[in-house]
């Protein structure tokens, strides 16, 4: 894992956010985008809000 979470919008579909967890968590980015889809489906609109903070407030590369 690296130290640091950055969005990767080079190869992010909508915002990089699920790209840049990928990265972090050195995985890859289709697990990632599978997991958040599980997420949403389980949790609802919570996963989302996250998502969304987190394209905002994360830094990019």
């Amino acid at each position: 894992m690296n130290n640091r979470f950055v969005l990767n919008r080079s190869e992010g579909k909508v915002m990089g956010v699920a790209a840049g967890l990928a990265d972090w968590m050195s995985l890859d980015v289709l697990l990632v985008r599978l997991g958040l889809v599980a997420a949403l489906l389980i949790s609802g609109p919570v996963v989302l809000l996250f998502y969304v903070l987190t394209g905002w407030l994360a830094a990019d590369r």
